[in-house]
């Protein structure tokens, strides 16, 4: 793992964005949801927040529950969704958010996130930050991370080499993703540092991205990372 300092610098040819941790702050939200199952479900809250981060929710019902049928976790999961789309209290942007989204007007870029539309809409919206215009969601994919799919297809959409893409990650599930695309990862956040990603950075302030010509991007960090 890469310590951040002012002269950290990644040269790539597109962003592949994941979303909650990452550029939105919803753990509240997805705590009151997900400990909530757990009590339903008679499991450690403590243990089912170890496994939900980054995962679609059918998939980390799978992890938790691997005795149950998976038709009992797609409707479980259809519930969820339904229930964190409308439960955005607390819902926030991750410091630095907005203006690493805005440097990236017109430069590669994608989400790629665990959220179907309906969720990543409702808390991209309410975090105040506009959704990229290439955006693989649950909807997109086949399975869920930390399979490599979602961000191989954030690399095909862009039409950029995997090996050329920089992801931003918060997650153990999200960073096993992205370097099983192999894909270099930046890691966001106090959970991300436990994953072994390239760079990790507390939050998205002092992060920069500039075109220096040929299709080539310059991602760089500025000090305070851990």
């Amino acid at each position: 793992m890469t310590a951040t300092t002012p002269t950290t610098v990644l040269t790539a040819r597109a962003l592949l964005l994941d979303m909650d941790g990452t550029l939105v702050n919803s753990d509240a939200a997805v705590e009151r949801i997900w400990r909530r199952w757990a009590d339903g479900h008679g499991l450690d809250g403590d243990e089912v927040m170890k496994v939900v981060h980054g995962r679609q929710g059918y998939a980390s019902m799978a992890v938790l529950l691997p005795d149950r049928p998976m038709e009992q976790n797609y409707a479980d999961n259809a519930r969820l969704l339904a229930e964190e789309t409308a439960d955005l209290e607390g819902v926030v942007a991750v410091p630095g958010a907005r203006e690493f989204l805005e440097s990236l007007h017109g430069l590669p870029h994608a989400l790629v996130t665990s959220a179907n539309v309906a969720l990543s809409t409702a808390r991209m919206g309410a975090a105040g930050l506009g959704l990229p215009d290439v955006r693989v969601t649950a909807e997109s994919v086949g399975a869920s991370k930390p399979d490599p799919e979602g961000f191989l297809k954030g690399a095909a959409e862009l039409g950029v080499d995997p090996a050329d893409c920089v992801v931003f990650e918060d997650s153990g599930a999200g960073i096993s993703a992205g370097r099983a695309a192999g894909m270099r990862v930046v890691g966001v956040g106090p959970r991300a540092h436990l994953h072994g990603p390239d760079v990790v950075v507390p939050d998205l302030v002092g992060v920069r991205v500039v075109s220096v010509g040929g299709g080539e991007l310059r991602v760089s960090f500025g000090a305070g990372g851990v």
